[in-house]
């Protein structure tokens, strides 16, 4: 039951919100389910902070179970239906910069109901721009990362993103900062096994793979030293362009796991910017540490898919994972764009 001391808020009619008491343990908790993630998978709530976020997830549907706040006026700016869910505590300012994770503190945090994606209501600019592309994120690990990524995602219009095993918690306070928002964009499927990737993928899907790491891939034309220097450089494995044709080159980033290699299958190795869109497509993206994993490449190889390189000056070893991944979706939806414009004009000037 709500403590007696219990004020209406000036926010609006039937709303009521609570002062925090000296000492009220709940602050603690809120600190809790922000750096733990077992915490949040055990009992399903992740935490947001600032405006911009907090009204995202209400406006997609996101269940709120407390707000803080240090002024009612925070509460203004926020759908009112949404809020009268929530407990609703109100604390100094001090407390919520005490803990607070960004730079300039907003004076608004809120704890809420682990997002599912089927039960969102995503913005319909959103779905009426959306594209027959999935994004799949592979050990992507740094959590600024993966949120700038998903931003890219939301950004161009991706169906969905699926999250692999290796990659950070989406849930995590520094992925969301990094996100802006994102989250409640576009859905984020995390935490899958490699085997039920196919099963969250569209029928007839080709599976590429944005290589961010080999700027030589079309090793044929390059002196052999450069090659394997590079290569060397990269994955601390010197032999790896020795293993195979360059065009099954084995992918520069399994950290030295020499055996790999050897049953690394072939995919067709393009330029990011000559043609492979076809629908529907997705995309993987490995982390800079550990990149691609071998699934993905077996993935794309069964479904016909490409390594799509990114061409950098020699000596340079890798683009950061989200620039990649930026850069090759929004070539994606730049050839579907284009290819969709090449059928309009088509069916209204069929060939004679």
């Amino acid at each position: 039951p709500p403590p007696p001391a219990v004020e209406r808020s000036s926010a609006g009619p039937g709303l009521w919100y609570e002062k925090a008491a000296p000492g009220d343990r709940r602050l603690g908790k809120v600190v809790t389910v922000a750096k733990s993630r077992s915490f949040r998978d055990r009992h399903g709530k992740v935490l947001l902070e600032g405006h911009r976020l907090i009204k995202d997830a209400l406006e997609a549907g996101a269940v709120p179970r407390t707000l803080f706040f240090s002024a009612v006026g925070h509460l203004k700016e926020l759908p009112e239906a949404q809020l009268k869910r929530a407990s609703l505590v109100k604390v100094k300012f001090e407390d919520i910069k005490s803990w607070s994770d960004l730079v300039t503190p907003q004076g608004l945090i809120g704890i809420f109901s682990k997002p599912d994606h089927a039960k969102m209501s995503f913005p319909a600019a959103q779905l009426a721009s959306s594209l027959p592309m999935v994004l799949i994120c592979d050990n992507i690990r740094d959590p600024g990362n993966l949120g700038t990524v998903l931003r890219s995602a939301a950004g161009v219009g991706c169906e969905k993103v699926l999250l692999t095993k290796g990659c950070v918690d989406p849930w995590e306070p520094k992925v969301l900062r990094a996100g802006m928002g994102a989250h409640f964009r576009v859905p984020i499927i995390a935490n899958l096994d490699w085997e039920s990737v196919p099963s969250n993928l569209p029928a007839g899907v080709q599976v590429c793979v944005a290589d961010n790491r080999d700027p030589g891939a079309q090793a044929e034309t390059e002196p052999v030293s450069q090659g394997a220097g590079r290569a060397g450089s990269v994955s601390g494995n010197p032999k790896a362009p020795v293993k195979s044709k360059p065009k099954a080159a084995p992918p520069k980033d399994e950290d030295g796991e020499g055996t790999v290699g050897v049953c690394t299958p072939e995919l067709t190795v393009q330029y990011y910017y000559e043609s492979w869109i076809q629908t529907p497509v997705a995309v993987v993206v490995g982390g800079e540490t550990h990149g691609l994993s071998p699934d993905a490449l077996h993935l794309a190889a069964s479904t016909g898919g490409k390594r799509l390189v990114i061409p950098m000056v020699p000596g340079v070893d890798s683009l950061n994972a989200a620039v990649a991944a930026a850069i090759v979706l929004f070539e994606g939806k730049r050839q579907l764009l284009r290819r969709h414009k090449q059928e309009d004009e088509r069916q209204k000037f069929p060939a004679v």
